[in-house]
């Protein structure tokens, strides 16, 4: 252990712990000990205190013995005249710096500081991005809700891990190569710190990058202090997804250490915070990668590998910045040992899944496809394999050029597939890919499928080239690259010729009709098997899912066909067949194929699992579902609350709180996360009585879902059953909702009680 690295964090910690107990105590006398302080959408309060210490901290005066344990951790500095190890000392003083970092944030808060404020800085997704904060705004915390909306990419691999960047780069072209680098591989990136005033956050926004949710490049703000937000970010996951308890410390510090994938990148000159702030994300296993020269520490078992890595950027080996840039990105990937999947797809724009969310406004705006103005379609089908040529892409009709700026054309997609091992049914499957493959190249927008695809192509996409033949050279590359098991050939037409748009919009149409037709026949009880679902047992170890044709997976992701589909291209991934044998009881569904596997899958933790109720061995989840079915007593029935929905619900709590219930892979009777296509299923709750049981509804659900709704209502015989469903703007109180209820007639008011 280095006596430099170990004077300079200890003395660091000592510092920060006095500078939190001295903001602590004028804020008690300014603003009293009964003040509330708390992170913005959370159900966590301040997460790194809450899951190191159990202390669920709600007001200042409540922070007073989080800063007498922080103390407690601190050490006198290492003797001059002395040798020892050091590490444990380090290691306290890290997690005493953490304490103080989150205490000093809370404060903050109190004040109005954070999240921190920086006019002219725009971030991705405009107000709504983060949750609470607009666009004069850095992020600050992350909320629960998008810890969650994160949550299916952490775990199927698309998002490998996460970099926490402090500092600043040496210029502002490295700066943005580092951030692009990381895209490029779909890391997620947390950016804080300065040096000498100056920060990396600073360097983008001067270049241009878009920063934000969207982007997968999250500025934090721009002192050390805020990097404390990544490792609340880091706690938070074990609290959701692995089920873990607030107190567990190690538990929690040994979860990341084996399945958060996470480093510091530290950028220019390291003074007392940043090395205390280091030997905290040492004690979650993160390394911690210098470009500067530093002592380093070689692997004692804390991290995986290396602690602390010197890599002086100037000596890195290297042509120029922009290659040296590349390297050290290379090389904090590997000291974590992240595993990355990197898409090598040819076309004149950034590419990589971090640029999924980019939105193309109409300042930036060329030409668009589809939307308000034209008609945009994408349209997947199976062919022989001498039918189609291999790689093979094609422009039917005028390119854009002709167009004018912000102008819009009618274009249609049309993608032949071959394979051996190719099935019509997964024609629906391949074709809902199209979305996340396009949307993957920096300056395109993608929303919508089917025939009502609007894509959109920014004036930078087209200044450095990007035309019309580059969808299909994208098409092509990711389903060999993604589906290579069941696709042999792929040949892509774009179509923007009017007539022959209109013959192949057409042809789409029917086809869409079958797919429509054939998905209603296909029944729970018309197949053998369902699968299973383990992606989410990377972060959620005794989570169990299974999923059937009358139920999707809970993230909304993951249906009976694409599971077929998964299984079909990789036999030993993810999604296995369940041979469901011997019926049990098929009106709550159980069988002695999903008991089965609910057992070996949960390790023994799920005994039995119900398919279609709520109140007997529901479903467990991970923390990636899109909405919460939660049982209201009082009302006799069920409230269904939305991830984007951030209101106070029936009740007493908000969605964070709610999922701290409903995920983590626990079976909790009268709470369940579910995808929100479940709630149209005939089989949603059917064994307690179905859709006609849901008597709260947050209103975006409602309203985003509509026609869907009132088709199960139509179904349920009750065509006015949607409007008699309360919200947030009629109820958030039992006693609102039950005065609704009886004004409106609900039908749950006069059915069976639940339990």
């Amino acid at each position: 252990m280095s006596k430099y690295i170990a004077t300079r964090a200890i003395r660091g910690a000592n510092a920060l712990v006095t500078e939190a107990e001295v903001m602590l105590n004028k804020a008690i006398v300014e603003k009293g000990m009964d003040t509330p302080v708390s992170f913005p959408n959370t159900a966590y309060f301040l997460p790194t205190i809450y899951g190191m210490t159990g202390q669920a901290v709600e007001t200042l005066g409540q922070l007073k013995p989080i800063v007498e344990q922080a103390r407690s951790l601190l050490h006198l500095t290492p003797s001059e005249s002395r040798w020892t190890p050091y590490l444990g000392e380090t290691l306290d003083s890290g997690m005493s710096t953490l304490l103080a970092a989150e205490i000093i944030e809370a404060v903050r808060f109190v004040y109005g500081l954070q999240p921190e404020p920086m006019e002219g800085f725009t971030l991705a997704g405009g107000t709504s991005y983060g949750g609470q904060n607009g666009h004069n705004h850095l992020n600050g915390p992350i909320d629960d809700i998008q810890l969650r909306s994160w949550g299916i990419q952490l775990v199927d691999g698309r998002m490998p891990g996460f970099a926490a960047i402090v500092g600043c780069a040496k210029n502002n072209a490295t700066a943005v190569k580092i951030v692009r680098e990381l895209q490029r591989r779909n890391i997620l990136t947390f950016l804080s710190g300065n040096v000498n005033g100056r920060s990396i956050i600073h360097q983008l926004q001067e270049e241009g990058v878009e920063l934000g949710y969207d982007t997968y490049t999250v500025p934090f703000g721009t002192d050390t202090l805020s990097a404390i937000y990544a490792l609340g970010f880091a706690t938070r996951s074990a609290l959701t997804f692995g089920g873990l308890k607030a107190g567990q410390a190690r538990e929690i510090l040994m979860y990341n250490k084996e399945r958060v994938f996470a480093f510091v990148l530290a950028l220019g000159e390291v003074d007392d915070l940043k090395y205390a702030a280091a030997a905290g994300a040492i004690n979650y296993g993160f390394p911690v990668i210098a470009d500067t020269v530093i002592p380093e520490i070689l692997p004692t078992g804390v991290t995986t590998y290396e602690h602390v890595v010197s890599m002086p950027f100037d000596a890195i080996d290297g042509k120029d910045d922009m290659e040296k840039a590349e390297r050290l990105v290379q090389k904090c990937i590997e000291i974590r040992g992240v595993k990355v999947k990197v898409s090598n797809v040819d076309v004149p724009v950034p590419y990589g899944s971090a640029f999924e969310g980019e939105v193309v406004r109409k300042a930036d705006l060329r030409v668009e496809f589809g939307g308000k103005y034209s008609r945009c379609f994408e349209y997947l089908q199976m062919t022989k394999l001498d039918e189609i040529t291999d790689g093979k892409i094609e422009v039917v009709g005028p390119d854009f050029s002709g167009i004018d700026a912000q102008g819009h054309m009618d274009m249609g997609i049309i993608i032949k597939v071959a394979g051996r091992n190719m099935q019509t049914d997964f024609e629906p499957v391949l074709e809902r890919q199209v979305h996340y493959f396009v949307n993957g190249a920096s300056g395109i927008q993608h929303v919508g499928q089917r025939d009502i695809a609007w894509i959109r192509i920014s004036n930078n996409a087209a200044d450095k080239g990007f035309d019309l033949k580059h969808f299909g050279t994208i098409l092509h590359a990711r389903f060999h690259e993604d589906f290579g098991a069941i696709v042999d050939k792929v040949q892509v037409t774009i179509v923007t010729d009017p007539a022959l748009h209109a013959e192949w919009l057409e042809k789409a149409r029917e086809a869409y009709d079958f797919r429509n037709k054939r998905l209603a026949d296909l029944t729970d009880d018309k197949v053998d098997e369902f699968y299973s679902c383990t992606l989410c047992q990377s972060f959620a170890p005794n989570h169990v899912c299974v999923v059937s044709p009358e139920r999707l997976g809970l993230c909304g992701a993951y249906n009976w066909l694409d599971c077929k589909a998964s299984f079909n291209i990789n036999p030993t991934g993810p999604n296995q067949p369940i041979k469901l044998g011997k019926m049990i009881d098929f009106e709550k569904g159980y069988w002695e194929g999903t008991n089965d596997y609910a057992k070996i899958g949960s390790h023994d933790v799920v005994q039995e699992v119900s398919m279609y109720s709520i109140m007997e061995n529901p479903m467990t989840a991970c923390g990636c579902f899109e909405c919460i079915v939660m049982l209201i007593p009082e009302a006799n029935g069920v409230m269904v609350v939305s991830r984007e929905d951030t209101a106070m619900t029936p009740a007493g709590m908000t969605f964070s709180t709610l999922a701290g219930i409903a995920g983590g892979g626990l079976q909790t009777p009268g709470v369940m996360g579910v995808g929100k296509f479940y709630l149209i299923s005939p089989k949603f709750i059917s064994a307690d009585g179905g859709f006609k049981r849901v008597v709260w509804m947050s209103s975006v659900l409602k309203e985003s879902m509509a026609d869907e709704f009132k088709a199960v209502c139509e179904r349920e015989g009750d065509p006015d059953l949607l409007d008699k469903i309360a919200d947030e703007r009629n109820a958030t109180t039992v006693e609102d909702l039950l005065a609704w209820l009886e004004a409106h007639e609900h039908p749950a008011m006069m059915m069976e009680p639940m339990f």
